[in-house]
């Protein structure tokens, strides 16, 4: 058995043990510390933090998040970093509020309860946890789904929420070449089994906050807003919520009528669809549809967005406007939520 050594946190003043044999992010993740992640590759720099004292080693991980400069200064990235004695880590990073009230990571074997294309190319999945019998997560995470008769795993947010920790839905966009889009036309079906580990993200709502709440997403980007937005309208939350959501064309709209039906039981709810290939403008409803991309017209709609928190999912180009669109309108960094979990298809 490999050794173990002792980690403390500062400034939280927390402690806990890890193996030679593993990253500290996911000895952290085991405890239930619920540290800042995000990659959990070595690519994003979420998890960077500062090593005060104690032999550490980290692993490959992108020059673009942690450079050598800053590797010789002491900095590291958790999510590829092994202790070799005992250490003390100085966190860069952290919500206090989530930190000790993160879930404990999960392996679990499900079964698929159905598969359903909502649009041209994204399909929703539903798993039924067998064992464990369920899966408990927190509204806007993730988890790994590994690709069957293969060691290989892929990032996807849930779309369902903890009420229903029995059925667990993803929506997933299928790319050319995708090891699993390309199971979901032919090489899954219902009943088959499928090992899930998680959940993983940051992208939470937090209790007490009370803020209204602006959500952005494009793509299979709807799965961890659609959570939310499901949760806020089952426990009765009471911030306003505006919701954005890019597609190409009006037919890659989908799951428009509940999101119309969630919005009544919310305070001050709006949705805005907006669609990049369109003839024009056009509405339905309670529902908004206007041409453009998504963040042009939250640059246009939301005038107060700096006193708002902000949830992103989406395509890299996507996130990137809106944190650029976000940046100049003077949105603070605590109030913007996305993960930025990769996917081989913008590799």
């Amino acid at each position: 058995m490999a050794d173990t050594h002792r980690i403390t946190f500062e400034p939280v003043d927390i402690e806990m043990d890890v193996h030679e044999d593993e990253h500290i992010l996911d000895a952290a993740f085991r405890q239930g510390i619920h540290l800042m992640h995000g990659c959990r590759e070595g690519r994003c720099s979420a998890c960077k933090s500062f090593v005060l004292d104690g032999d550490i080693q980290m692993e490959n991980h992108s020059t673009f998040a942690c450079n050598e400069a800053e590797e010789n200064d002491g900095f590291v990235l958790l999510c590829r970093t092994k202790a070799y004695s005992d250490c003390t880590i100085e966190l860069l990073n952290f919500d206090e509020d989530e930190l000790l009230n993160g879930i404990p990571i999960q392996s679990v074997t499900t079964r698929v309860a159905s598969l359903e294309s909502v649009t041209g190319d994204i399909v929703a999945l539903r798993l039924e946890p067998v064992e464990p019998a369920v899966f408990d997560f927190k509204p806007g995470q993730y988890a790994d789904l590994r690709i069957p008769d293969s060691d290989d795993v892929r990032s996807f947010s849930m779309a369902s929420t903890p009420s229903t920790p029995n059925n667990v839905e993803f929506l997933i966009k299928k790319y050319p070449g995708g090891k699993f889009a390309a199971l979901l036309d032919d090489g899954i079906t219902v009943g088959d089994e499928i090992d899930l580990t998680g959940p993983y993200g940051t992208s939470t709502l937090k209790d007490g906050h009370v803020l209204p709440v602006v959500c952005i997403g494009g793509g299979a980007g709807m799965a961890p807003i659609l959570s939310l937005v499901r949760h806020m309208s089952e426990t009765g939350n009471t911030r306003p919520v505006h919701f954005y959501y890019g597609a190409r064309t009006p037919k890659d709209l989908f799951y428009v009528d509940e999101i119309r039906s969630l919005g009544e039981s919310l305070v001050d709810f709006t949705f805005v669809a907006c669609v990049s290939d369109a003839a024009g403008a056009q509405s339905s409803g309670a529902i908004a549809v206007e041409e453009g991309n998504v963040t042009d017209a939250v640059d246009r709609l939301e005038p107060s967005i700096a006193k708002s928190e902000v949830y992103l999912c989406g395509p890299p180009p996507m996130v990137d406007a809106a944190l650029e669109l976000l940046d100049v309108r003077g949105t603070p960094s605590d109030q913007i939520f996305y993960d930025k979990f990769t996917s081989p298809a913008f590799d």
